[in-house]
Protein backbone atom coordinates (compact mmCIF):
# COMPACT_ATOMS: atom_id res chain seq x y z
CA UNK A 1 0.00 0.00 0.00
CA UNK A 2 0.63 3.39 -0.84
CA UNK A 3 -0.55 6.89 -0.05
CA UNK A 4 0.73 7.62 -4.05
CA UNK A 5 -1.53 7.04 -6.56
CA UNK A 6 -0.98 4.13 -8.93
CA UNK A 7 2.88 3.51 -6.95
CA UNK A 8 2.27 0.12 -5.31
CA UNK A 9 -0.53 -0.98 -7.71
CA UNK A 10 2.74 -0.23 -10.65
CA UNK A 11 5.03 -1.69 -8.35
CA UNK A 12 2.80 -5.35 -7.48
CA UNK A 13 2.62 -5.43 -11.08
CA UNK A 14 5.92 -4.79 -12.07
CA UNK A 15 6.65 -7.94 -9.45
CA UNK A 16 4.01 -10.05 -10.78
CA UNK A 17 5.93 -10.19 -13.89
CA UNK A 18 8.97 -11.84 -12.89
CA UNK A 19 6.83 -14.54 -11.93
CA UNK A 20 7.74 -16.80 -15.19
CA UNK A 21 11.35 -15.76 -14.67
CA UNK A 22 11.78 -16.11 -11.11
CA UNK A 23 9.22 -19.35 -11.07
CA UNK A 24 7.22 -18.12 -8.23
CA UNK A 25 3.21 -18.54 -8.00
CA UNK A 26 2.77 -15.72 -5.06
CA UNK A 27 -0.16 -13.65 -5.77
CA UNK A 28 0.87 -9.60 -5.22
CA UNK A 29 -1.47 -6.98 -5.15
CA UNK A 30 -0.93 -3.58 -4.58
CA UNK A 31 -3.32 -0.59 -3.38
CA UNK A 32 -3.39 3.18 -2.59
CA UNK A 33 -5.02 3.51 1.10
CA UNK A 34 -7.56 1.11 0.26
CA UNK A 35 -7.19 -0.98 3.83
CA UNK A 36 -9.62 -3.53 3.20
CA UNK A 37 -7.40 -5.52 0.82
CA UNK A 38 -5.23 -6.04 4.11
CA UNK A 39 -7.64 -7.77 6.01
CA UNK A 40 -7.23 -10.90 7.62
CA UNK A 41 -2.92 -10.18 7.57
CA UNK A 42 -1.18 -12.33 9.36
CA UNK A 43 2.00 -9.90 9.67
CA UNK A 44 2.08 -6.00 8.39
CA UNK A 45 5.25 -4.35 7.85
CA UNK A 46 5.15 -0.67 8.36
CA UNK A 47 7.47 1.26 6.48
CA UNK A 48 5.49 4.37 5.99
CA UNK A 49 6.94 8.20 6.95
CA UNK A 50 9.19 10.01 5.05
CA UNK A 51 12.93 8.28 4.40
CA UNK A 52 16.01 9.94 6.07
CA UNK A 53 18.25 13.16 3.91
CA UNK A 54 21.68 13.59 4.02
CA UNK A 55 22.82 15.19 7.29
CA UNK A 56 19.76 14.15 8.98
CA UNK A 57 19.47 12.37 12.28
CA UNK A 58 16.52 9.66 12.60
CA UNK A 59 14.99 11.44 15.54
CA UNK A 60 14.19 14.33 13.56
CA UNK A 61 11.82 12.67 11.34
CA UNK A 62 9.58 12.02 14.83
CA UNK A 63 7.30 15.04 14.21
CA UNK A 64 6.02 13.78 11.17
CA UNK A 65 6.32 10.11 10.65
CA UNK A 66 4.54 9.77 14.16
CA UNK A 67 1.20 10.91 12.74
CA UNK A 68 1.90 8.80 9.90
CA UNK A 69 2.44 5.50 11.60
CA UNK A 70 0.29 5.99 13.96
CA UNK A 71 -2.73 6.33 11.43
CA UNK A 72 -1.40 3.28 9.56
CA UNK A 73 -1.49 0.88 12.44
CA UNK A 74 -4.90 2.34 13.20
CA UNK A 75 -6.36 1.27 10.09
CA UNK A 76 -4.54 -1.80 9.83
CA UNK A 77 -5.84 -3.27 13.12
CA UNK A 78 -9.57 -2.62 12.40
CA UNK A 79 -8.71 -4.98 9.28
CA UNK A 80 -6.62 -7.23 11.14
CA UNK A 81 -6.82 -7.67 14.54
CA UNK A 82 -4.69 -10.73 15.04
CA UNK A 83 -1.88 -9.30 13.18
CA UNK A 84 2.13 -8.99 14.15
CA UNK A 85 2.93 -5.73 13.59
CA UNK A 86 6.76 -5.12 11.86
CA UNK A 87 7.59 -1.94 12.41
CA UNK A 88 10.45 0.49 10.13
CA UNK A 89 9.80 3.75 9.94
CA UNK A 90 12.02 5.84 12.06
CA UNK A 91 12.81 6.79 14.67
CA UNK A 92 12.06 2.85 14.32
CA UNK A 93 12.44 2.46 18.47
CA UNK A 94 10.03 5.38 19.23
CA UNK A 95 7.66 4.23 16.81
CA UNK A 96 7.45 0.49 17.68
CA UNK A 97 6.64 2.37 21.20
CA UNK A 98 3.95 4.59 19.99
CA UNK A 99 2.53 1.12 17.76
CA UNK A 100 2.10 -0.12 20.93
CA UNK A 101 0.52 2.33 23.16
CA UNK A 102 -1.65 3.46 20.08
CA UNK A 103 -3.26 0.10 19.07
CA UNK A 104 -2.84 -1.79 22.84
CA UNK A 105 -1.94 -4.97 21.18
CA UNK A 106 0.03 -7.40 23.27
CA UNK A 107 3.97 -6.69 23.05
CA UNK A 108 4.90 -10.08 21.52
CA UNK A 109 2.96 -8.88 18.76
CA UNK A 110 5.03 -5.51 17.96
CA UNK A 111 8.50 -5.97 16.72
CA UNK A 112 10.75 -3.10 15.61
CA UNK A 113 12.81 -4.26 12.78
CA UNK A 114 16.69 -2.10 13.21
CA UNK A 115 18.76 -4.35 15.43
CA UNK A 116 18.39 -7.29 12.20
CA UNK A 117 19.86 -4.54 10.20
CA UNK A 118 22.16 -3.21 12.48
CA UNK A 119 23.51 -6.46 12.98
CA UNK A 120 23.62 -7.30 9.31
CA UNK A 121 25.94 -4.16 8.36
CA UNK A 122 27.85 -5.60 11.85
CA UNK A 123 28.47 -8.46 10.23
CA UNK A 124 29.55 -6.77 6.97
CA UNK A 125 32.30 -4.73 8.56
CA UNK A 126 33.76 -7.38 10.38
CA UNK A 127 33.51 -9.42 6.93
CA UNK A 128 35.59 -6.76 5.34
CA UNK A 129 37.76 -6.48 8.16
CA UNK A 130 38.58 -9.96 8.20
CA UNK A 131 38.47 -10.37 4.62
CA UNK A 132 36.62 -13.81 5.32
CA UNK A 133 32.59 -14.69 4.39
CA UNK A 134 29.68 -13.21 5.90
CA UNK A 135 28.35 -16.27 6.62
CA UNK A 136 30.76 -17.69 8.76
CA UNK A 137 30.23 -14.38 10.58
CA UNK A 138 27.83 -14.31 13.55
CA UNK A 139 27.86 -11.09 16.01
CA UNK A 140 25.34 -8.66 16.80
CA UNK A 141 23.79 -5.00 17.68
CA UNK A 142 21.71 -4.00 20.73
CA UNK A 143 20.55 -1.11 21.82
CA UNK A 144 19.19 1.94 20.17
CA UNK A 145 18.42 1.83 16.34
CA UNK A 146 20.50 5.59 16.15
CA UNK A 147 24.07 6.70 15.01
CA UNK A 148 25.25 6.96 18.73
CA UNK A 149 22.68 4.58 20.53
CA UNK A 150 23.54 1.12 18.80
CA UNK A 151 25.81 -1.69 20.86
CA UNK A 152 28.08 -3.35 18.47
CA UNK A 153 28.86 -6.27 20.33
CA UNK A 154 32.18 -6.97 19.39
CA UNK A 155 33.22 -8.99 22.49
CA UNK A 156 30.48 -11.88 21.38
CA UNK A 157 31.46 -11.82 17.61
CA UNK A 158 33.18 -14.81 15.93
CA UNK A 159 34.23 -16.23 13.10
CA UNK A 160 33.87 -19.89 12.56
CA UNK A 161 32.82 -20.23 16.53
CA UNK A 162 36.22 -18.29 17.18
CA UNK A 163 36.32 -14.74 18.86
CA UNK A 164 36.91 -12.35 16.24
CA UNK A 165 39.23 -10.72 18.59
CA UNK A 166 41.40 -13.86 17.92
CA UNK A 167 41.91 -12.17 14.52
CA UNK A 168 41.16 -8.72 14.98
CA UNK A 169 43.01 -6.38 17.52
CA UNK A 170 41.57 -3.43 19.63
CA UNK A 171 41.64 -0.84 17.20
CA UNK A 172 40.26 -2.72 14.15
CA UNK A 173 37.43 -3.93 16.31
CA UNK A 174 36.55 0.00 17.41
CA UNK A 175 36.65 1.27 13.60
CA UNK A 176 34.25 -1.67 12.69
CA UNK A 177 31.86 -0.79 15.38
CA UNK A 178 32.30 2.79 14.85
CA UNK A 179 31.64 1.94 10.53
CA UNK A 180 28.80 -0.02 12.15
CA UNK A 181 26.91 2.88 13.97
CA UNK A 182 27.01 4.99 10.98
CA UNK A 183 26.29 2.33 8.40
CA UNK A 184 22.53 4.34 7.46
CA UNK A 185 24.17 7.50 7.47
CA UNK A 186 26.82 6.51 5.10
CA UNK A 187 24.16 4.82 2.81
CA UNK A 188 21.99 8.33 2.92
CA UNK A 189 25.28 10.39 2.06
CA UNK A 190 26.11 8.06 -0.61
CA UNK A 191 22.06 8.03 -2.10
CA UNK A 192 20.75 10.77 -0.99
CA UNK A 193 18.36 8.95 1.10
CA UNK A 194 17.79 5.70 3.38
CA UNK A 195 19.06 2.27 1.74
CA UNK A 196 16.54 -0.35 0.34
CA UNK A 197 17.78 -3.20 -0.13
CA UNK A 198 19.39 -4.60 3.46
CA UNK A 199 16.44 -3.08 4.91
CA UNK A 200 14.53 -4.76 2.54
CA UNK A 201 16.48 -8.48 3.14
CA UNK A 202 16.53 -7.85 6.79
CA UNK A 203 12.65 -7.52 7.00
CA UNK A 204 12.22 -10.45 4.71
CA UNK A 205 14.33 -12.34 6.76
CA UNK A 206 12.61 -11.60 10.05
CA UNK A 207 9.48 -12.10 8.62
CA UNK A 208 10.34 -15.41 7.40
CA UNK A 209 10.93 -16.29 10.65
CA UNK A 210 7.59 -15.39 12.14
CA UNK A 211 5.49 -17.29 9.17
CA UNK A 212 7.59 -20.71 9.19
CA UNK A 213 8.33 -20.50 13.11
CA UNK A 214 11.89 -20.40 12.67
CA UNK A 215 12.84 -19.32 15.78
CA UNK A 216 15.95 -18.13 14.96
CA UNK A 217 17.72 -15.40 17.61
CA UNK A 218 17.34 -11.89 15.87
CA UNK A 219 18.03 -8.27 17.82
CA UNK A 220 15.01 -6.32 17.40
CA UNK A 221 13.37 -3.23 19.13
CA UNK A 222 11.40 -5.11 21.65
CA UNK A 223 9.10 -3.73 24.91
CA UNK A 224 10.93 -4.12 27.91
CA UNK A 225 8.83 -5.02 31.34
CA UNK A 226 11.80 -6.10 33.98
CA UNK A 227 14.35 -7.43 31.03
CA UNK A 228 17.32 -5.87 31.58
CA UNK A 229 16.53 -3.96 34.45
CA UNK A 230 14.52 -1.69 32.32
CA UNK A 231 10.28 -1.17 32.02
CA UNK A 232 8.33 0.82 29.72
CA UNK A 233 10.39 1.67 26.57
CA UNK A 234 11.07 -0.23 23.30
CA UNK A 235 14.86 -1.13 22.74
CA UNK A 236 16.96 -3.56 20.79
CA UNK A 237 17.89 -7.08 22.07
CA UNK A 238 18.12 -10.69 20.97
CA UNK A 239 15.12 -12.24 20.73
CA UNK A 240 13.58 -15.32 19.77
CA UNK A 241 11.27 -14.83 16.76
CA UNK A 242 8.56 -17.24 15.79
CA UNK A 243 4.85 -17.33 14.95
CA UNK A 244 3.99 -15.71 18.44
CA UNK A 245 6.02 -12.84 17.40
CA UNK A 246 8.66 -12.32 20.40
CA UNK A 247 8.69 -15.38 22.12
CA UNK A 248 11.29 -14.99 24.62
CA UNK A 249 13.98 -12.19 25.25
CA UNK A 250 17.37 -13.48 25.93
CA UNK A 251 19.42 -12.76 28.34
CA UNK A 252 22.72 -11.48 27.76
CA UNK A 253 25.49 -11.98 30.31
CA UNK A 254 26.74 -8.14 29.31
CA UNK A 255 30.22 -7.59 30.69
CA UNK A 256 30.45 -4.03 32.87
CA UNK A 257 31.21 -1.83 29.94
CA UNK A 258 28.47 -2.82 27.86
CA UNK A 259 26.09 -2.20 30.83
CA UNK A 260 26.85 1.15 30.87
CA UNK A 261 26.62 1.56 27.02
CA UNK A 262 23.19 0.16 27.56
CA UNK A 263 22.60 2.61 30.12
CA UNK A 264 23.97 5.19 28.49
CA UNK A 265 21.44 4.58 25.34
CA UNK A 266 18.52 4.57 27.86
CA UNK A 267 19.31 7.86 29.10
CA UNK A 268 19.38 9.88 26.09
Amino acid sequence: MDIKEGFAEGKALDIMQTQTTLGFNTKVVGSTNDYSVTAGSDVVVITSGIPRKPGMTREELIGINAGIVKTVAENIIAHSPDAIFVIVSNPMDTMTYLTLKSTGLPKERIIGMGGALDSSRFKTYLSQALGKPQNDIHGMVIGGHGDTTMIPLTRLATYNGLPVSDFLDAAALEKVAADTMVGGATLTKLLGTSAWYAPGASVAYLVDSILNDQKRIIPCSVYLDGEYGESDICIGVPCIIGKAGVEEIVALELNEEEKALFAKVLLR
